[in-house]
Formats: structure tokens, C-alpha cells, sequence
């Protein structure tokens, strides 16, 4: 069931958008080659409970992260590591997710460790351009279909794979809420969006196939074909006048990627 919130609610959802952004950000900033993925998470985790926040990701399934941490082939659910070190090229995806006063604020972006070959660097940023193409759609009387066709005609004229199996999502008060939001469809099909409606647009673009595979530990999705991917993400809410970013700090919803930072 699709749970339309209030404008009251939508307000009271930035403080947790905002704190989820701040440490994504923070995260970001720290990437670099010789830095564990379990420095980021800790980092991430601290900086959530020092605003009073609790950490969306931590226990989730039995997930044991703060933060997902997905590098090169790796699409999502990449656990932090201390056997994972940074190294200069990689392009790494962090995915962070803060609960404060109840509800859940969910974003992801993808970063440079160092510089990033041609290719993953066009890679990057033909998805975060699929994000905001895709947020451009989230308005009321369109479709679901109408966001994963802005994402995937994009994509695909780039000649990049959509990946299929994971999606968006509704958000509210737990992490995951209907509907599904999918990176691919087709204009008019699909959920009328309406306003009230928050949800988490989430692109994930690979450099090859969109087929996936599943790691051993049973959480990290990588490329069948082990070619670069790139994950971008937003929590949003539909209103008569536009969509909202509620995954936004003082510093913005919007970054750019320059030397592993945002």
C-alpha cells in the first residue's frame, strides 16, 4: 500500500534527508587510495549518531554496515571492509541512510578515488544526468513508467545497461515502502503519481550488460560481465508544485564529482 504523506510530514522528513545527505557527503570527502571502506562506514556511523540519528542500513536485514560501499563491478549492498582498500582509479558507490524522529532519509552517489579512466568518468556522469532526468518526471498525474523511461532512454542512448533486478522505492517511516520505482519502463504504465507520495529514484547504470550476479556473503550485487557501474540516489516527495529533494543539506541536493569529492 502506497502511504501519501502530509505536507506537515513531508517537512518533518527533511531533518532525516538532511542528515543522510551530510553523511554522504562527509563520506565522500575521504575517499581516497589507501582508505579502508570501513574507515568510510565509520565515519558515516558516527556522524549519524552524533545528530541524534540511527544508521537506516545497520541491521537491515542483517546487513552490517552503516554504509553500503560498492567499487568498480560492484552495483550495490557492498559491505564495508578493512580488507577493501581504496585504490587510485576506482569509482566507488556509497549508499547512506539516516533514521531521526522516525523517518528514513536515503541517498547514494558515486565517487572518484583518485582519477577515473574516460570511460568511467562518462559513465558517472551520463547517470547522475539519468537521476535528475528522472526527478524531472516524479510530478502528479504521471507515471512510474514515465521516470524509468526518462532513466533508461538516456541510458541506452549511451549505450549503457540498465540494471533491472533492483529498483527504487517508496520512503516514509521504514526504509522501503511501496511502490517499486524501476530505472526502465515504458511512458503512461505504471502507478499515477499523485502528490503525497515520497519516494527514492535511484539509478544504477552499468558500462556493459545489465545482468547481475550475487557475491558468496549473499549481499553485494556486481555486474555479470564485471564492468564499472555507477549509483545515484535521492529522496524525494511529489507536490502540486514539483518534486522536492529531501536528501539535501545547506549545501544543496546537487554535487559535482572532482577528485573523489563531491
Amino acid at each position: 500500500m502506497i502511504k501519501i504523506k502530509t505536507p506537515a510530514e513531508i517537512e518533518s522528513m527533511k531533518p532525516a534527508g538532511a542528515l543522510s545527505k551530510m553523511a554522504l557527503r562527509r563520506v565522500g570527502a575521504m575517499i581516497k587510495p589507501g582508505v579502508t571502506t570501513l574507515e568510510l562506514d565509520r565515519v558515516a556511523e558516527g556522524i549519524i549518531r552524533m545528530h541524534g540519528g540511527i544508521p537506516a542500513f545497520k541491521g537491515y536485514g542483517g546487513f552490517p554496515g552503516t554504509v553500503c560501499s560498492s567499487v568498480n563491478e560492484q552495483i550495490v549492498h557492498g559491505i564495508p571492509s578493512d580488507e577493501v582498500v581504496l585504490e587510485e582509479g576506482d569509482v566507488v558507490s556509497i549508499d547512506t541512510g539516516a533514521i531521526l524522529d522516525g523517518w528514513v532519509g536515503d541517498n547514494a552517489w558515486t565517487f572518484f578515488c583518485g582519477e577515473p579512466s574516460r570511460e568511467d568518468r562518462a559513465l558517472c556522469e551520463v547517470t547522475r544526468d539519468c537521476l535528475k532526468a528522472g526527478i524531472k518526471q516524479a510530478i502528479p498525474g504521471n507515471h512510474l513508467g514515465d521516470i524509468g523511461h526518462a532513466v533508461q532512454e538516456l541510458a541506452e542512448r549511451h549505450g549503457y545497461g540498465v540494471v533491472r533486478e533492483y529498483v527504487g522505492h517508496g520512503v516514509g517511516h521504514d526504509m522501503h515502502e511501496d511502490p517499486n520505482v524501476p530505472n526502465y519502463g515504458k511512458c503512461g504504465r505504471g502507478v499515477r503519481l499523485q502528490a503525497g507520495m515520497v519516494i527514492a529514484i535511484e539509478p544504477m547504470i552499468t558500462l556493459g550488460t545489465y545482468d547481475t550476479q550475487v557475491l558468496p556473503n549473499r549481499w553485494t550485487v556486481v555486474t555479470a560481465d564485471h564492468k564499472t557501474a555507477a549509483h545515484y540516489e535521492n529522496t524525494l516527495a511529489i507536490t502540486e508544485d514539483g518534486p522536492v529533494i529531501l536528501t539535501q543539506d545547506d549545501q544543496g541536493p546537487w554535487c559535482e564529482l572532482e577528485g573523489g569529492k563531491e
